[in-house]
């Protein structure tokens, strides 16, 4: 898939702002399960936390 936005990323134990790795633009395999599907102006999208990711592709 295609990563059409990033999140701020996630707060560690330490209470730290982790950054995601993932970036716009890039193109992810994910687990194939994983993530919420919904539907925005009849587009099908897909939530997914970064740890569903499995590989970024180059």
């Amino acid at each position: 898939g295609m990563v059409i936005a990033v999140g701020a990323g996630r707060i560690d134990d330490k209470g730290q702002r982790v950054v995601p790795e993932v970036k716009v633009g890039e193109k992810v395999i994910y687990a194939s399960y994983a993530g919420t599907e919904f539907k925005n102006d009849g587009t099908k999208l897909l939530i997914l936390k970064e740890s569903d990711i499995l590989a970024i592709l180059e």
